[in-house]
């Protein structure tokens, strides 16, 4: 059975909104690995709409040369929205109406890992409902002090188990953590 999993870079103070206005200063190969490795474990990429129109406008302009690129480009990826009439980006599927329901056949399906990049009110709402299989947080050591914060609209208790943690060089605290089942 596939698992869904979330990758996000946060701040001390829980925001995961705009982290290229103050995560660059914490990357380096160290990170570059995890970020890789997550990558590696999954072939699907689900998205909500607004990283979604984000990763769309940017990855296709790149040179195929690159390798990130050319790998954002090829993977399937499904999105998850009830505004966007279409999905252009190649290999995109639009996920409308009953999400768990999908989600839940997609997990049933062989392949690997589902992988969230970003899309925190996504990631939230799976985690609320129980469809998050895997949490990972890249704690980085600032206070943004402003932006959208992780679990600001979950509402609801949800319990997780603590399934790795490491510190790296530059401070970042990798955390990942299992649903608690």
């Amino acid at each position: 059975m596939r698992k869904i999993v979330a990758g996000l870079f946060i701040s001390l103070d829980g925001v995961v909104e705009s982290p290229e206005t103050w995560h660059f200063p914490y990357f380096n190969d160290e990170m570059g690995a995890i970020v890789g490795a997550a990558m590696a474990e999954g072939d699907t990429m689900l998205l909500g709409r607004r990283t979604y129109e984000e990763f769309a406008a940017y990855w296709p302009q790149q040179g195929g040369d690159e390798p990130m690129a050319a790998q954002m480009n090829a993977i399937p990826k499904l999105v998850v929205s009830t505004t966007l009439d279409r999905a252009d980006w190649q290999n995109t599927t639009l996920i409308r109406g009953n999400v768990a329901e999908e989600l839940t056949r997609l997990k049933g399906q062989p392949g690997k890992n589902i992988n969230i990049t970003g899309s925190g009110t996504l990631v939230g709402s799976l985690l609320r409902d129980g469809l998050l299989d895997e949490l990972q947080l890249l704690v980085h050591p600032i206070v943004v002090g402003r932006g959208k914060r992780l679990f600001d609209a979950i509402g609801a208790q949800v319990p997780l188990t603590l399934a790795d943690s490491r510190t790296l060089g530059t401070g970042v605290v990798v955390l990942t953590y299992t649903a608690a089942r």
